[in-house]
């Protein structure tokens, strides 16, 4: 009875879908808030469960976070004047890009193995809200474990790849602005560096989702992540700043008034609560329409729009019941030609 009683805790309780065939939202904005509804509990589980893998990450960004924001308060105090001024305020202002520079560069350097680590949880939290933003079935604890046992490989290659985006990007800038300085040629360099990092993390919300759902070598997965990025730049950026927000808030709130610990606070428990999987649950939602439109239109037989029904599909609402039914392995083939090309 134990045993069973365990059993259920782990893997959950089988159970019917969240809608009716009938029921089923009619676009993607219906769907995603109807998902949204039915799961926002469950993502609190999700977010906790993963947690454990981006408290490093938090950690760091968030010193990192802290020191920016005290040379921000220390130049803009010596620019207002006072009495309060010390000599080394002011010869903090006056170098105050190299301080800059320091902060930053020390950051991007810590968080690069505090990066790599997440990778595996992406994957699996990719894996779990990918199926419950087509309303299909994925419990919290067991399809986190199996999604993260089957796709740690690809998932750590591009989150190291990720883990060294920020810091290779700020070299670039520093190297080739100070190069600039001599030659204007050298501008060409640092706007391409700033660029290609720029393109890599629009790419990225696709690399997770694109891991569990077909069956690509790394390689094609990088390759099709970039050119989503390009083919939908406008709705990436928006999804991208749109997920930016708390942060926005919180550094303002901590820049603009006396409350930057309990701001910092707030972000903290956010991200460590719910905001990282929502975040996921966000991109979800958004990379399965993305992935309807330019990827399974392409494989024989995929379907397409699930969790939704369409006017004409409402004459059929009493066949199969069972029509979303989940599914634990890769969904499908990669489609790609042999330059692993999906668009």
């Amino acid at each position: 009875m134990f045993g069973k009683f365990m059993n259920n805790y782990y893997y959950g309780k089988a159970g019917k879908g969240d809608y009716n065939k009938e029921n089923l939202p009619k676009n993607r904005w219906q769907l995603f808030w109807e998902m949204l509804r039915v799961r926002f509990g469950a993502l609190f589980q999700l977010n906790l469960i993963s947690a454990i893998f981006f408290v490093p990450l938090f950690y760091i960004a968030a010193k990192g976070f802290e020191s920016l924001l005290s040379l921000a308060q220390v130049i803009l105090t010596v620019q207002q004047g006072g009495e309060s001024i010390t000599p080394d305020m002011v010869a903090v202002a006056e170098n105050s890009g190299l301080h800059m520079y320091a902060i930053l560069f020390r950051t991007c350097l810590w968080l690069v193995p505090c990066i790599i680590i997440t990778g595996p949880a992406q994957a699996a939290m990719a894996y779990v809200t990918r199926n419950w933003a087509r309303d299909e079935h994925a419990f919290v604890f067991s399809d986190f474990k199996d999604a993260f046992k089957s796709n740690w490989k690809q998932a750590l290659v591009i989150s190291g790849i990720t883990s060294l985006l920020p810091l290779l990007m700020l070299m670039s800038w520093q190297f080739y602005g100070r190069m600039a300085q001599n030659s204007v040629f050298f501008v060409i360099p640092q706007i391409f560096a700033l660029m290609v990092g720029f393109l890599w993390l629009l790419g990225l919300p696709f690399a997770y989702p694109m891991i569990v759902t077909y069956n690509m070598t790394i390689g094609q997965i990088i390759k099709n992540c970039l050119l989503l990025a390009i083919a939908k730049l406008p709705q990436n950026v928006g999804v991208r700043l749109a997920m930016l927000i708390p942060v926005a808030i919180a550094f303002l709130v901590s820049l603009f008034t006396p409350y930057a610990l309990f701001s910092l606070m707030f972000l903290g428990g956010y991200y460590l609560l719910l905001g990282n999987a929502l975040s996921r649950f966000v991109y979800a939602s958004y990379t399965n329409g993305v992935f309807d439109k330019y990827i399974n239109i392409k494989i024989p037989g995929a379907e397409v729009n699930r969790g939704m029904i369409s006017e004409e599909e409402l004459e059929g609402i009493y066949e199969d019941e069972n029509s979303l039914g989940e599914s634990k392995d890769k969904d499908y083939v990669s489609p790609s030609d042999e330059s692993g090309s999906i668009i």
